[in-house]
Parts: structure tokens; C-alpha cells; sequence
């Protein structure tokens, strides 16, 4: 009877301890409100670009991988875009080109999904890595934000917009985007016709010509890219429009569905700022190729 006694405390001890431990598990896993920040690698980093013992502070762009998750309230499984922002891959305009983009597609039942990604540094695999996981969290987390994991696309501006296209063309099928949509991207790394310091900043001073053309995404095309949808401006004189030109003449090579939009002036880098010229124009012509898939 005494070794009975003992059995049930001990039961009603565990029981005791577990209940708090699930419940806190059960919150844990439960949607936040929305916006909500998820970090990227919590189970520690892939790679390093040697500035995490620096302390991680945006003022100095050494960014802590994340991203900031808009949800819409709609009522069936929706599209979601994982947003890349730009800055020549040496900082990041988190605000036009990221942040300030919910709205628009919160208000097409789109979820908005804007990474804080870090800077290479000398490693071209971290800003890489870090749009993989991006796209990875928001698959895995898709069920419960209400979103389709095959209609997963994603957005870039700029150096945003190598990095996008670069995900575009590289990923394997798991992780492929169903689409693109590239604002003045930086597309190309042959030095003629690229953006210079992006070119420095991701692939370095000297690198070689296979990295060079592994990284021009023009060169990277093949059947299975996803829809393409480009904006840029004709006068941009920081990323050569050839860059998008190019892209979009090796899509529609491969048959690949693209949308090009060169407006006559604006120059770079305006995103979804409403002094750009051709605003409202721009965002009724995404709202329209969105509605076309």
C-alpha cells in the first residue's frame, strides 16, 4: 500500500510539472499578432560573416537575420511574398522597399513576409542562406498563417532584386519561389554592365569568371524559373536598365511568363514612394499581374 501511495505522488508530481510545460509549448506555437519578428537561425548560425562578435546593430548595417511577418485576414489559404530590400548589398532600405509594402498587398489578401538579411562581408552565401531560410520558415509555417505553400513568391529591390532572382534561378524545387517580382534589380555581375558595388560586395575584388557568370542570373534561366514581374525606370543611371532587359529576354527564351514596366524617368530606388512619378501606375499594374495567377 505505502509503494502505491509513493506510485500516485510521483504520477501526480509529473502531472504537475508537464501541464505548465505544455501549455507554454501550445502559446509558443500559436500565431502572434500580426506584425510579428521571427528570428531566422535560432538554432545558431550556418555561416558566419565574421561581424556577430561586433554585436549585432543596424546603424553599423550588421543586420540579425529575421523577418517581420504581415498577415492578411482572409479567409482561404492566400499568396505570400517574401520581401529582399535593397542597398547594394551593403545596407538595407528596410522602410520603401520593405516595411511599407505590407499595406498594398495586405489589401490583396497577400502576406507580406520582409527579410532583414545580412551582409556578405566577404561570404556570398550568408545573404543567400538567409532568403533560403526565409522561404523555408514561411513553408513550414504556412498552414497555420493561413497561406498556400505553392504560391510562395518573391520580391526584390536593387541589390534586393539580385538577391531575389538569384534564389529565382538557383534554388532547388523545395525552395523554388513561384514567383518574382524585381524592382531596378541588379541582375548581371559582368563588370560592364553590373552595379559595381554590389558586384565588390558580394563576390569580392577579384572574383573569378565562374563566379562571375554563376551569379549572373541572365545566364541562369532555365524552365523551371518562376514568373517574372520588373519595374524600373528608363534615366536609372545606378543599376543600367540592361540589367532587367537581359533577364527578361532570357525568360521569355525559355518561356517563362514576364511583365516589364520602364517608366521614362524616375531614376533609382524608389520603391513604393509616392513621389515616384508613375506611383499609382506602377502599383495597378502589379496589382493587375498578381490578379493573372
Amino acid at each position: 500500500m505505502k509503494t502505491f501511495y509513493s506510485i500516485c505522488s510521483l504520477f501526480l508530481l509529473i502531472l504537475f510539472v508537464a501541464c505548465p510545460f505544455v501549455g507554454a509549448q501550445d502559446k509558443e506555437i500559436s500565431t502572434p499578432k500580426s506584425p510579428f519578428v521571427i528570428d531566422l537561425w535560432q538554432n545558431g548560425l550556418p555561416n558566419s560573416n565574421g561581424m556577430e562578435l561586433q554585436g549585432y546593430d543596424d546603424a553599423a548595417s550588421n543586420f540579425k537575420p529575421a523577418i517581420t511577418v504581415y498577415l492578411p485576414k482572409a479567409s482561404q489559404p492566400t499568396k505570400a511574398v517574401i520581401v529582399c530590400p535593397g542597398g547594394g548589398y551593403q545596407h538595407l532600405a528596410m522602410n520603401h522597399e520593405g516595411y511599407d509594402w505590407a499595406p498594398f498587398f495586405n489589401n490583396l489578401n497577400i502576406a507580406v513576409i520582409v527579410l532583414k538579411y545580412r551582409m556578405p562581408n566577404g561570404n556570398l552565401e550568408v545573404p543567400i542562406s538567409d532568403a533560403y531560410e526565409a522561404i523555408r520558415l514561411t513553408k513550414t509555417n504556412a498552414k497555420t498563417w493561413n497561406i498556400n505553400p505553392e504560391c510562395i513568391g518573391i520580391m526584390g529591390s536593387s541589390a534586393g532584386g539580385h538577391l531575389a532572382s538569384t534564389v529565382a534561378t538557383h534554388a532547388t524545387a523545395d525552395l523554388r519561389p513561384a514567383f518574382q517580382v524585381l524592382f531596378y534589380p541588379v541582375i548581371t555581375m559582368n563588370k560592364k554592365e553590373t552595379h559595381a558595388g554590389s558586384r565588390e560586395h558580394l563576390l569580392g575584388n577579384n572574383p573569378t569568371t565562374e563566379m562571375e557568370k554563376t551569379y549572373s542570373n541572365e545566364l541562369q534561366v532555365n524552365a523551371s524559373t518562376p514568373r517574372a514581374f520588373i519595374v524600373l525606370s528608363d534615366d536609372d543611371d545606378v543599376v543600367k536598365p540592361v540589367n532587367s532587359v537581359k533577364y527578361y529576354l532570357a525568360l521569355q527564351q525559355q518561356g517563362i511568363p514576364a511583365s516589364m514596366h520602364i517608366y521614362p524617368n524616375g531614376g533609382h530606388g524608389w520603391g513604393i514612394k509616392e513621389s515616384f512619378k508613375y506611383h499609382l501606375e506602377m502599383l495597378t499594374e502589379l496589382k493587375s499581374w498578381l490578379e493573372t495567377f
